[in-house]
């Protein structure tokens, strides 16, 4: 028996895959047994749900006859099976750090699957993007000096992209302005030893008219870039595709009606991340194509004109519905005539917003131990970590549950694998690091379970 549990009248139960849907319905005796051997939290993981976002947005690109290239963001989940079903696929790996780049190089990526597409890179990781000749997105004109002054193959140009910041992000840290950008195309003109593959950018937020507005921008660059006489075949527009977690009509009722009491702190967050976004990464990336971007012209029309490859960097995009998180309840606590705090076998560090002063949108999924149906009233609680921090909270919602939650009882949340499982996940009181498994479904159909490590995938 599964039982969400939300603020009544106003639940956010999360939207679910079919296979996931399936196994806390019908087979949530196995998620007991998991945890029971693999500890809480416990992080499940569905690769293949990755190849499928992959393909939603591929068929888009295809309709519209656009060359295109795909890299996933692994910085959005320390997932080796993930990083292996994107490489399965045919995609490529953007890597932010050294250390995913030798991951995505330990499963075989090479050179052309891969773009560092990071500000801050270090001369040990500029050397091995060298070495394998991957493309590097260049964030400013001092990263160029160092690429310059580094160690340049002196047989083969490295190809770099140049990151723009656009005008609309005046007041970001990342990427360079589009004076710096010629500053730079003039550099390379007299460096032989690099080759200008095109333009990237990476906005904030999730606006795709934004998008279209910053490739107005970019395409005035690569006709300057041409004038100078380069020929750039790309133009990366990064991430920042949608995702839904929720329905949106459940999403925007609930923010229209919530109220400062809603959160035990009294205070209702300031933003929250779009969880019901009326928009999927596919239907957004549709717009954007046919957004216009010139008299008649739409992005579409103006990369295949130009013979331009589109490439982006979703993260999240792609890790939609591939990943739960099950925490098992340790105790239920009484505060007050009505309230309680739920303590659960794991902290905020292992599926939550509030260390962004915000709240993971999204209800969780109580499974009850298996014990005769309880004749409680609703309980209404706040989710709490097991750690002495006053802050380890995993939800300041209160949070209405239908039947009284017990000590081994199981929690889940949905669509952790964006962000969500493992990104400040550490051994704090000496608990080790959750464990993350692959889902997989035998010949036969039973579920089983696989170790998520390099060694394994």
């Amino acid at each position: 028996m599964t039982l969400h549990c939300h603020k009544l009248g106003a639940d956010l139960p999360p939207i679910l895959r079919s296979q996931i849907a399936e196994v806390l319905a019908q087979e949530s005796s196995l998620l007991f047994d998991w945890v029971a051997r693999y500890g809480s939290p416990l992080n499940l993981i569905w690769p293949e749900a990755l190849q499928e976002n992959l393909a939603a947005l591929r068929d888009v690109l295809a309709d519209h006859g656009i060359e295109h290239a795909l890299y996933y963001g692994a910085k959005v989940n320390k997932s080796p099976g993930l990083l292996w079903a994107a490489l399965r696929a045919g995609a490529g790996i953007d890597v932010s750090s050294l250390y995913e780049l030798r991951d995505a190089r330990r499963l075989g990526a090479d050179g052309l699957k891969l773009v560092a597409t990071g500000p801050a890179k270090t001369p040990a990781f500029h050397k091995e993007l060298i070495a394998c000749n991957a493309l590097i997105s260049v964030d400013s004109p001092e990263e160029l000096e160092d690429l310059i002054n580094g160690p340049l193959s002196e047989t083969s140009a490295q190809p770099v992209l140049l990151r723009l910041r656009p005008t609309n992000q005046g007041n970001s840290r990342f990427g360079m302005p589009a004076e710096a950008v010629i500053h730079c195309l003039t550099r390379i003109a007299q460096e032989g030893r690099l080759h200008f593959d095109g333009l990237h950018f990476h906005l904030n937020g999730y606006r795709w008219e934004d998008r279209a507005a910053a490739l107005r921008e970019a395409a005035d660059l690569v006709a300057q870039a041409r004038r100078m006489g380069f020929s750039p075949g790309m133009i990366d527009i990064g991430g920042g595709l949608p995702i839904r977690y929720v329905d949106q009509q459940q999403f925007q009722a609930h923010l229209a009606t919530q109220m400062p009491d809603d959160y035990r702190t009294g205070k209702v967050p300031g933003s929250f991340y779009p969880y019901g976004s009326a928009l999927s990464a596919a239907e957004w990336l549709r717009q954007l194509l046919r957004a216009e971007i010139g008299k008649g012209c739409t992005v579409a029309d103006y990369v295949a004109r130009e013979g331009l490859v589109l490439a982006m960097e979703p993260g999240r995009a792609l890790a939609d519905q591939a990943a739960i998180t099950a925490f098992r309840i340790t105790r239920v606590k009484a505060l007050g005539q009505d309230t309680h705090v739920i303590f659960v076998e794991g902290s905020s560090f292992s599926a939550c917003e509030t260390w962004f002063a915000s709240e993971f949108l999204i209800d969780p999924i109580l499974i009850p131990a298996a014990r005769s149906p309880s004749t409680s009233p609703p309980v209404r609680a706040y989710l709490a970590g097991h750690s002495c921090l006053g802050e380890d909270v995993l939800s300041n919602r209160w949070l209405t549950f239908p039947v009284a939650p017990q000590a081994g009882d199981l929690l889940v949340y949905a669509n952790t694998g964006g962000y969500q499982m493992d990104l400040l996940e550490n051994e704090f009181h000496r608990h080790p690091m959750p464990a993350r498994l692959r889902v997989m479904r035998g010949a036969e159909g039973q579920l089983t379970l696989s170790s998520d490590t390099i060694e394994e995938v």
